[in-house]
């Protein structure tokens, strides 16, 4: 009986697509995105080249599918800054910055391919679901401040915009080395500043 040749064997891995997410997040890190490619992060999860096209038909969806996990990521990193906060509304609210801030420092490169420019437009419906998801944890942070009628008028996606702002703001100057008073800082040592921000991005009263 002859033996199977090898190429003919199936190809098996425990989880070849969270295995390439996992790399392809090393292959942004080490090489940027703009030096990203399918076929590094296949080297990198120790599978052949065309191991990718099992689940992704090209880097770009390997990258969105990246960035939906990053998405992911950042809204377990709010919540769980919020599961650790107080009941108090605000307390809420700034624990949803806090945490937003603290994915951001320790993961700026994703960070960069979340939100950057760099990256053609996606209609990934996975990411779109994830993004949105982030995103409205500070508008329900801010709805649980402002009530829900906020937001049937401009005031309410203001206040959003405001602590958006503030904490992106933020995380991007920080990671760019742009603010020299927190550069070089332990998270812990920014914590209270950014929880600072965060409360004057939302006064007690709404602007008029």
């Amino acid at each position: 009986m002859a033996t199977a040749r090898k190429a003919d064997k199936p190809y098996h891995h425990g989880d070849l697509r969270a295995a390439l997410i996992a790399a392809a997040e090393a292959e942004l890190i080490g090489k940027g995105i703009d030096a990203f490619s399918l076929r590094g992060a296949a080297r990198r999860a120790g599978v052949s080249h065309a191991a990718p096209a099992h689940h992704f038909k090209d880097a770009m969806a390997l990258l969105d599918a990246l960035a939906a996990a990053g998405f992911a990521r950042l809204t377990a990193t709010m919540k769980e800054e919020q599961a650790a906060a107080g009941a108090d509304r605000k307390a809420q609210l700034v624990a949803a910055g806090v945490g937003y801030v603290r994915f951001a420092l320790d993961n700026p490169e994703l960070l960069q391919l979340m939100f950057g420019t760099s990256r053609r437009k996606s209609d990934d419906p996975e990411l779109g679901r994830n993004a949105d998801a982030a995103f409205s944890v500070l508008v329900n942070g801010v709805g649980m401040i402002r009530g829900r009628d906020a937001f049937t008028g401009e005031a309410g996606w203001r206040d959003v915009a405001a602590c958006w702002s503030m904490v992106h703001g933020y995380a991007q100057l920080a990671i760019a080395g742009k603010m020299e008073f927190v550069t070089g800082l332990e998270f812990t040592r920014q914590r209270d500043l950014i929880e600072d921000l965060v409360r004057r991005a939302l006064p007690e009263k709404a602007p008029l």
